[in-house]
Order: C-alpha cells, then sequence, then structure tokens
C-alpha cells in the first residue's frame, strides 16, 4: 500500500528508525526550573476580593474537599487522557463517593445543596479539568434534575438513587444534527403505541453517551406537537451510539451522535411533567448557572498556574513576574475572575430565592463565558511557548474553554435571550425566511 502513495518502507528501516527516535522525558526532569500542573497542581490564589467571606461553612469546606480531590486524584492524570482522548473511569466511583452527584436536587438519595454550594463544586472540579467538570454537570444539572423535576415519584424512585451515587451514569439528549440553537424544531419523533411510545430520529453532542446507562431523550409527541421527556436505558432494541472524534476540546468528554430507530419507551419511562419544550427547558436555566461556574473555573486555574510559572520561570535574568507587561495581564486576569465570581455568586442567591429570570442566567452564562475565554487567551500568551503544552495546564484549558463558550447555548443566542426579555421583542425568529 505503501509503494502506490510513492513512499517505501521496509522493516529493517522501520526497526531503525524506531531506535535512533529519542526516549521520552520526563518534564520535571527535564526543566527542573518549572513545576508542571500533572506533579503538583498550583495552589489556589485567585480568592482577591476574599469571595470565601460569602460563603457558608458548609459551602466554604464543600470547596476544600472538591479542591483536595481533584488536585489529589485528578490532576496527575488528566494530561495523559486529554492527549488520547479516553475517559479516566477509574475516577467515576471516586466522585460518587464525594457525595455531590444531583447537587440541588433534594430527597431520593441526593444531597439538596444551595446553588452556590454546588457551584463551589463545580468550579473546583473546572480549575483542575473541564470534562470532569462537564460530566458531573450532565449528570446532575441536565439529566438528573429533568428527572427530579418532571419525573413521576416513581421515576425519583428508580433512577435518581443510582445515579446520584455514580454507580449509573446519565445523559442528556437535546441537541440533533440540523437543530442546534432552534432546538425546539427538533426532528426526532414519539409516537404513541399501546403500553408506551416509539422514537425515530437522531441526537448529536450528547456528553458521555458512550458509556451512560440512562438516556434522557428530548422528542416531539406527534400527537399534540409538543416536546416531551423520555427515559431510554441503554441496551433498548433501534438505540446506537457513536462517538464523535477528531475534537480539539473537551477531548476528555466522550461527545457522541445517537441514532434512535423504533426505539420503544414504556409508559413508565416518559415523563409526563414536561408537556411543551418549557417546561423543560427550566433545566437548563439551572445548567447554565453552573456552566458560568465551570468558566470561572477554568479561569481560576489558568491563573493559578500563570502566577505559580511567572514566579518560576527567567528571563533576561529577572522571574518573568518582574516585567510589567506580564504583571499587567495576570492583573487583568485576576479582576475578572472577581468580577465573574461575585455574578456567579449572585446569581445563584438570586435562583435559591427564586427571582431568578431566564433572561438573567442567560446574561450570566453569556458574559462569564465570554470574559473566561479572554481570560485564559491571556494566561496562554503569559506562558509563551509553554502554553500551547498540557503540561502547564493552559494550553489544555484554553481548548477546552472553546466548547464551555458554546455549549448550554452560544454568546449570541443567549444574549437574544437577554434582549427579548428586557425589550419584549423576539429577534431570535426571523420574520422573513430565505
Amino acid at each position: 500500500m505503501g509503494e502506490e502513495y510513492g513512499y517505501h518502507c521496509s522493516k529493517d528501516k522501520t526497526k531503525k528508525s524506531s531506535e535512533a527516535r529519542p526516549s521520552s522525558l520526563d518534564i520535571s526532569v527535564a526543566c527542573p526550573q518549572l513545576t508542571p500542573a500533572a506533579s503538583i497542581f498550583p495552589t489556589a490564589a485567585s480568592d482577591y476580593y476574599r469571595l470565601d467571606e460569602l460563603l457558608t461553612k458548609e459551602e466554604k469546606d464543600l470547596r476544600v474537599k472538591v479542591r483536595q480531590f481533584m488536585e489529589k486524584e485528578a490532576a496527575p492524570v488528566v494530561s495523559k487522557y486529554w492527549e488520547t482522548a479516553d475517559f479516566p473511569f477509574h475516577l467515576i466511583p471516586k466522585l460518587g463517593s464525594l457525595g455531590i452527584a444531583g447537587g440541588i436536587i433534594k430527597g431520593h438519595g441526593c444531597p439538596g445543596l444551595s446553588a452556590v454550594a454546588y457551584a463551589m463544586c463545580v468550579s473546583e472540579m473546572a480549575r483542575v479539568d473541564t470534562s470532569i467538570a462537564s460530566f458531573c454537570l450532565v449528570q446532575s444539572c441536565l439529566a438528573m434534575l429533568s428527572i427530579a423535576q418532571l419525573g413521576s415519584e416513581a421515576q425519583k424512585e428508580k433512577y435518581l438513587p443510582p445515579l446520584s451515587r455514580m454507580q449509573k451514569v446519565c445523559v442528556y439528549a437535546l441537541t440533533e444534527p440540523d437543530h442546534g440553537s432552534d432546538a425546539s424544531s427538533m426532528s426526532t419523533k414519539a409516537r404513541k403505541v399501546p403500553g408506551g411510545w416509539i422514537l425515530n430520529g437522531q441526537k448529536r453532542w450528547p456528553a458521555n453517551s458512550s458509556f451512560a446507562d440512562v438516556f434522557v431523550v428530548l422528542a416531539q409527541n406527534t400527537v399534540t406537537n409538543q416536546v416531551n421527556g423520555f427515559i431510554v436505558n441503554s441496551g433498548s432494541p433501534g438505540l446506537k451510539v457513536g462517538t464523535i472524534g477528531n475534537k480539539m476540546s473537551l477531548r476528555i468528554i466522550q461527545n457522541c451522535d445517537i441514532v434512535l430507530e423504533d426505539v420503544f419507551v414504556p409508559d413508565d419511562d416518559h415523563l409526563s411533567g414536561a408537556n411543551n419544550f418549557q417546561d423543560l427547558v427550566d433545566a437548563l436555566s439551572v445548567a447554565r448557572i453552573m456552566v458560568a461556574w465551570v468558566a470561572i473555573g477554568v479561569a481560576m486555574g489558568a491563573y493559578d498556574t500563570c502566577l505559580r510559572y511567572l514566579m518560576e520561570r527567567k528571563q533576561f535574568g529577572a522571574p518573568l513576574a518582574a516585567f510589567q507587561l506580564n504583571q499587567e495581564k495576570l492583573v487583568r486576569m485576576l479582576g475578572n475572575i472577581q468580577a465573574m465570581s461575585l455574578l456567579g455568586w449572585r446569581l445563584c442567591k438570586m435562583h435559591d430565592s427564586g427571582n431568578m429570570t431566564v433572561g438573567q442566567a442567560s446574561m450570566g452564562k453569556a458574559w462569564i463565558t465570554k470574559t473566561a475565554r479572554e481570560t485564559v487567551a491571556l494566561g496562554r500568551e503569559l506562558l509563551g511557548g509553554n502554553g500551547i503544552v498540557t503540561d502547564f495546564h493552559v494550553g489544555k484549558a484554553f481548548c477546552d474553554m472553546e466548547s464551555v463558550y458554546s455549549y448550554e447555548g452560544s454568546y449570541d443566542v443567549n444574549a437574544l435571550i437577554v434582549a427579548r426579555e428586557v425589550t419584549g421583542i423576539s429577534s431570535i425568529r426571523p420574520a422573513s425566511r430565505l
């Protein structure tokens, strides 16, 4: 085959080439003057305005608990899994033992945390790795929350306890190949039959799908033309899942394409509390708050890494931290994190008081992810060439931030949701179609 494409390869040449290839070096040996994030994650140093003083003891303790777990268990391995685009399955039982899955859900084995408490968990996970934070967010704030808000008592009792212990993994399947921002116009159909429903359609991007046990699938009811929710169990006949490859962002997360071909869902697994798309959107508002906190965590990790790096690395006979341009960028990063954190904290408080609107959640997600994206880009600049390798964390965070900026509603769509709320005029659906 090689000769057909104009090159020649012999076993001897291959062997010689392999023998001549230099062996890989441990970065801590090759660059002893620098500390890679994989060996010792940087000290948390971004709480300049002392957000901790706004937290309860429970919220502070939970933040420290998750931080220690992520630094000890996740930080040493995530770069390798990111490189190979594999998921660290051995971390799932350990994540389950933290007792935070289910987040704000009360009962049925779930912890019933405040929005602030769960936001602290999410941000500390994202500070070390965006994929693990996203994995937990999908589990707790999309799939499980949909079951908790829209499911029957029997469904909650059946599904939530094992999901809260992470003995099972769940998925939220909304987006389709032809419907992303226009999700309410989905093509997946649910047809009523005796004893249940038949689902046909396609979904794209649901995280965790390749190894999930439970799928929360949104589909259009062919009788009412309204969007309903359905619980589909893995292994159901007609359910096909394929992992999306060649990603440059969130490489650890297993995003997938899903095909549903005459998948039967019994009446017992129909989320009867969802009669239309708006009923299902309520869970998305909580998820948008938490996505904002994912972005805050990513920015925190980038800042912590940059601060240590600038203190350790020397150029022109002085630490990089001594140069004015570097100091200005570092302070800009720090200022952004304070503003994002205070806005995120306020959003959580408004949610817990029952006074948060969909537009307010959308503004938080839009502005915070935009600001975090700019913050992490500054960090990549500060690390120079080392900013594009995963050893120093920022390169991976820089790539992963691109996904956070887009998922759970792009910046543009969330901005239009806010504008609709403040003006009373919707510009999302064009008046005329070309």
